[in-house]
C-alpha cells in the first residue's frame, strides 16, 4: 500500500525531480509533488512524496529526516489526511452585525 509523506524545509530551487532522485535512494517512488504559490509559481518550501511501500516510507523517514539537502535540514514525516474543507467563505453577503457587505 502506498505511503505518503510531507517533506518540509524545502529549498525553494528544490523540484519534484530532485525529490524524487533523493527519495529513490531509500525506495520505489509514486509521487513527488512540490507545492507551489497559485499566483507567484514559487515554491512554498514543501511538498508531498507518496513511496509504494510502507516499509520503504519508514525508512525514508528514518533516513532523510534531519538530513542537508540543497543547503536545507529537511523535515521528513507522515502526512496527515487532508483537512475537510467548508464550501463557504468568499465574499458578500451579510456581515455579523447585519450590515450588507456588498455595498461599494
Amino acid at each position: 500500500m502506498n505511503k505518503k509523506l510531507y517533506v518540509g524545509n524545502l529549498s525553494y530551487e528544490t523540484t519534484e525531480d530532485d525529490l524524487t532522485k533523493i527519495f529513490t535512494e531509500v525506495g520505489s517512488v509514486v509521487s513527488a509533488t512540490v507545492i507551489t504559490d497559485r499566483v507567484s509559481g514559487r515554491s512554498k518550501g514543501f511538498g508531498f512524496v507518496e513511496m509504494e511501500k510502507e516499509d520503504e516510507a519508514r525508512a525514508a523517514i528514518d533516513q532523510l529526516n534531519g538530513r542537508e539537502f540543497n543547503q536545507r535540514t529537511i523535515t521528513v514525516n507522515e502526512a496527515n489526511p487532508p483537512k475537510e474543507r467548508s464550501s463557504g467563505g468568499g465574499r458578500g453577503g451579510k456581515s455579523p452585525r447585519g450590515n450588507d457587505r456588498r455595498r461599494f
